[in-house]
This record gives structure tokens, sequence and C-alpha cells, in this order.
């Protein structure tokens, strides 16, 4: 019973800090005059006096945080913030374009928001609120590199470690990989420089031609992988190579592990990403991919120029791939074997580290290596090959994890088809929303592919998938355990 207060007293501190993230969208309110100023102080207050009064309640169970009680402060936490964020969504006016949101769909774009998933159920994007439209980006970017690493560096200052909800929270399969000696430090490392290279990609897309308010919001999409926008279009409402260039780069930035961007910064040595077995593959499967597949479109015929076919499967490609969801054409249109290789993508791709999701590419290629050693040892049943990851070898504790991690992973992409046939969705639909859920990548195919979004889903469908994003943001294990017999043992 003491954990439980202990949790709920650091959730409630939680909320008041993260009450501080409406300021932005009230400084929004103030410069663009758009109504929503009354809106977005009455949803700083309902946050900053709900997190006031549960901080109140149980200050008498204040302790330290054990493993476990990280783990259910962390799922707790996401839950409790996307629905404190529903607020400004529920209480904004609507619009004949935007339309009134029920609090179902309401918390199904603010989860997604915050798991930077970037699927949306709203339209009228082009005709909302401009500080609406920067609330649904901030919570992409606050959701990139997490809420909780954000609240690891503040944590010691409020009196609660920070290990047991880095290692609940942050990406990737090694959670002890640490750039300095205390968390909070690490954290805050991380942060800056997910903070400077937000910066750089704000002035690049501006450069490019963007609105202010445009760059900043697809600034913090792009960083995040989340995928939001702020056209009904998404980036092809612009119809702009150099916006789609910078994007691309700033998503592959992204797709990288921030440790390494730091490491890269620290030394003065680029080639830092080359020495990264886990960057190399990153980049690698990008630019075969994107050079196979836009060969592939122009020899089917589906752009008659190479040049045009480059540009569409590269950006595209490479959007769908780091999990971030920005869609500049139809591609359900396109021959389907490179839709399906795309959403695959999605699945291994990105880093660990990166504020991308699904498998990872570490997993990847330990799994790889793993399949190889166990083809090795049926014709030489005694050789020694251990597995190594960069020149360093990886513990068979870790194998056996990444081997119960991916076994979780496809059971649940299984198990959540079925959830959404079972509720009338239609193989495609059902099958592409939970990959492209699951992996935090946005648009799928059929009722909710790159031309269409996710506000025709019913509310059972809704929620479904809201579960399923929330699960690939935490990464299977740290939600799933707490639906474990032994996790409420005492």
């Amino acid at each position: 019973m003491r954990a439980l207060w202990s949790v709920t007293n650091t959730l409630g501190r939680l909320l008041m800090v993260f009450s501080l993230t409406y300021l932005m969208p009230i400084t929004s309110a103030l410069y663009f005059q758009d109504g929503t100023l009354a809106i977005f102080s009455l949803s700083l207050l309902a946050c900053l006096v709900s997190g006031a009064l549960l901080a109140w309640i149980s200050h008498h169970g204040r302790q330290e945080l054990k493993a476990r009680d990280g783990f259910a402060l962390v799922v707790m936490a996401w839950v409790l913030t996307a629905a404190i964020s529903t607020v400004p969504l529920l209480l904004h006016e609507p619009t004949p374009e935007t339309g009134a949101m029920s609090f179902t769909d309401a918390f199904f774009e603010t989860m997604s928001g915050l798991t930077t998933t970037g699927a949306t159920v709203m339209v009228g994007l082009d005709h909302l609120a401009p500080s609406i439209n920067l609330w649904r980006h901030t919570l992409n970017w606050l959701g990139g590199m997490g809420i909780i690493v954000l609240a690891v560096a503040i944590l010691p200052l409020l009196g609660v470690g920070g290990m047991q909800l880095l290692r609940a929270e942050v990406p990737g399969p090694v959670k002890d990989t640490r750039l300095t000696a205390r968390i909070g430090d690490t954290a805050a490392i991380l942060w800056t420089a997910y903070l400077w290279i937000t910066i750089a990609c704000i002035l690049a897309l501006k450069l490019a031609g963007m609105r202010w308010i445009d760059a900043v919001c697809h600034a913090f999409s792009a960083m995040s992988l989340g995928g939001f926008s702020t056209r009904d279009a998404s980036v092809g409402a612009f119809d702009s190579p150099a916006v789609e260039g910078v994007l691309i780069v700033f998503m592959v930035i992204a797709a990288l592990n921030f440790a390494t961007h730091y490491t890269a910064w620290r030394t003065r040595r680029p080639w830092a990403y080359l020495r990264d077995a886990e960057a190399r593959g990153v980049l690698l499967v990008l630019a075969l991919s994107v050079l196979f597949c836009a060969g592939y479109l122009w020899v089917r015929g589906t752009y008659t120029e190479p040049l045009m076919a480059l540009r569409e499967a590269g950006f595209n490609l490479v959007s769908i791939a780091t999990d971030c969801g920005f869609v500049s054409t139809d591609y359900a249109t396109w021959p389907i074997f490179v839709p399906f290789w795309m959403l695959f993508l999605s699945c291994i791709t990105v880093s660990s580290g990166s504020t991308g999701g699904g498998i990872k590419m570490v997993r990847t290629l330990i799994l790889m290596r793993q399949s190889t050693r166990e083809l090795k040892r049926m014709i030489h049943p005694t050789m020694a090959a251990p597995v190594t990851i960069g020149g360093a070898k990886v513990p068979n504790s870790i194998v056996f994890a990444i081997l119960g991690f991916i076994f979780l992973y496809f059971m649940s992409v299984v198990v959540l088809t079925f959830l959404l046939i079972f509720g009338g969705l239609d193989f495609i639909t059902a099958f592409t929303a939970v990959i492209a859920c699951i992996n935090n990548a946005g648009p799928g195919l059929g009722l909710v592919g790159p031309a269409t979004n996710y506000q025709g889903l019913s509310d059972y469908e809704t929620w479904v998938l809201t579960f399923t994003m929330l699960l690939g943001r935490l990464e299977v294990f740290s939600l799933l355990i707490l639906f474990t017999p032994a996790f409420w043992r005492r």
C-alpha cells in the first residue's frame, strides 16, 4: 500500500511539472489571438490542481521508488497525461470543417501525440486554430524523447530516484547504458541534444519556405518521428522538394541513437556514426530500400520520370520506415509491394535510443547473428560462437530477453488484429492499422491509408488501437508486465 502512495505522490508532482507545457500554446494564443487563451489557461489550471491534489493526498507515503514502482508509474503517467491533454480538444469550439470531438476521439488524438504515432481522427487541420495545432505537435515533441525521461532530469530536485523510470521508459534492449554517472545528467544531455537539433530543423524548414508556425509544428513532428501535420494532406500540401529534403534529413537524424549524436558532437568525430553498427544498419537499409523502390515504381510505370519516382519513394519510404508518418502522396495506389515493404521497414529500421518505435535495428542485428550462430552450431555443436555487435559480446541474457520481446511483439500483433477483425474491420485495414500503431508509424492501408485517417473507426476499434499505441511506445514489456500476477505479489 505504501508503494501505491509513493507512485501516486510522484505522479502528482509529474502532472504539476507537465502543466508547464501549456505555456507554449498559451503564448501562441496570445500571439495569434485565435480565441483559445481561456481554453489553455483552464487546461493548465486543471492539470496543476489535479497534480497538486494527488501529491497532497499521498504526501505521507513518499519514499524511494523500487523497480516495480517505476513500471506502474510510467504506464500511469502516459495514461493520465494523455487524459489531461484532452481538455483543450474537448473545450475547443468546433467549426464546420473540424467538427466536435468525443472523449474517445480526443484521448486517441492525445495518446497518438504522446506516443508519437501520428495517427489522427481530426479533419479540417488547415482551418484549425494555430494554438490547437501547436498543442498537438507539442505533445508529439514531448513524447519523442519521453515525458518520463524529461522527468528523470527533474526528479532529483523532487527527491525521487530516476534510474527505475529510465529503465522502464528508454527505448532499446540495453537499458543500463549511460552517458554520465548520474542518470539525471544523462537525461539532461539527451534533451539538450534533442532541443538544439529541433531548433536547427525549425530554421531549415523556414528557409525551405514554410511559415514559422508550420516550421515549428513540422519540426516538432519530424524530430519526435510523430508525423502530425498542420494540413489534412500532410506534407503533400506544400508540394516542395526543399521541404521534403529537409524533413528527410531530420527524420533520419531522429531515427539514430541520440547517444551517438552526443558522442559525435562531444568528440568532434562524425565518423562515430560509421563506427556504430546500428547506425550503419539503419543508413544502409534506408538507402538500398529507397533506390530499389524508386526503380520498382519507375519500371512498373507508376512514375514515368526516374527523378519523380526517386522523390516520392524517397520521402514516403523514409517517413514510414522511420515511424514518422508524414505523407506526400497517396502511396496506397502504388503497386502493393512497396507500401507493404514500407510497413515492414517500420518494424525494424530505427535505432534504439531514437524517437522511433518498432523492434529496433539493434534487436534485428542481434537476432540475425543469433540465427547464424544456431545454424553454425547445427554443423559444429561444440563451436564457441558468441553473438557480437560492433565488436562487443552480447550476453546471452540479452539475447534471451530479445527473443521473449519478439515473441510478445508478434503475438500482440496477431491478437490485436483479430480483435479488430472481430469488430468488423477488413483484414488489410485491421492488420496494417495494428502494425502502424504498435510501431508508432501513423498511417496504414485500407480505411486508415495515407489519403484518409482514423476518423471512420468505431469507438471499440479506436480504443483497441489506443491500447496498441501505448503498447508499442512502452515496448510491450513495460505495459504487459502489469497484467502478470507476479507483478502484484508482495
